[in-house]
């Protein structure tokens, strides 16, 4: 099976999709307080997200759901190709 090689750490890739994130959260004209009560995570860690792009799974899944975007995170691994026939084989055992 052949690798693409990722040029970021795991740490630059949370802090973008933290910023996408918090792009949506601004548009909408949200701000973190009211982010945080309309997804019931905690003020601490939506700007601990924000500024560091850590956060449990749960909370994002939270968050998602009071932004609307919560059909984007259920998508997040849904079109993967398949990298061999082996996979697929795999797959349907």
């Amino acid at each position: 099976m052949s690798r693409t090689f990722i040029w970021e750490t795991p740490e630059e890739i949370n802090k973008e999709i933290a910023g996408r994130v918090k792009n949506i959260r601004k548009r909408r004209k949200i701000s973190q307080e009211e982010l945080s009560k309309l997804s019931g995570v905690s003020y601490g860690s939506v700007k601990r997200f924000e500024t560091s792009g850590n956060i449990s799974l749960i909370s994002l899944t939270k968050i998602a759901i009071a932004l609307n975007i919560v059909d984007d995170l259920k998508n997040i691994f849904s079109n993967i190709e398949y990298t061999s026939l082996q996979e697929v084989i795999n797959e349907n055992r």
